[in-house]
């Protein structure tokens, strides 16, 4: 088995564990950005094997480059959604922010 079999590669931009739904930004961000073990990792996503979690972070280290770019592009993108959702608040969002104000919280 090649390294590259653990992953489905959709775009890009999107490459996800083999059997699941999980993004190889999910792990890579608990191991680099939140300094978990593999270990706690495989724990808090039990749908995934230690064995994947290890996959993936050995991908990162054999291309880490291209997967560092890939994380900075990720970051960008959950930025930019945030920033898009607070200037465009969904409806529920503005009910809830009236509601609030309304009971002087």
């Amino acid at each position: 088995m090649q390294l590259e079999d653990y992953f489905n590669f959709l775009t890009p931009n999107d490459i996800r564990l083999k059997g699941s739904r999980i993004g190889i930004e999910t792990i890579l961000n608990e191991y680099i950005y939140q300094r978990h073990s593999p270990e706690t990792i495989a724990e808090t996503y039990p749908s995934l094997t230690l064995e994947q979690v290890y996959a993936t972070i050995l991908y990162y280290l054999h291309n880490q480059e291209s997967v560092t770019q890939y994380m900075a592009d990720w970051l960008k993108y959950c930025q930019e959604s945030v920033k898009q959702q607070d200037e465009n608040p969904p409806e529920y969002i503005l009910r809830l922010r009236q509601l609030k104000a309304q009971r002087g919280m």
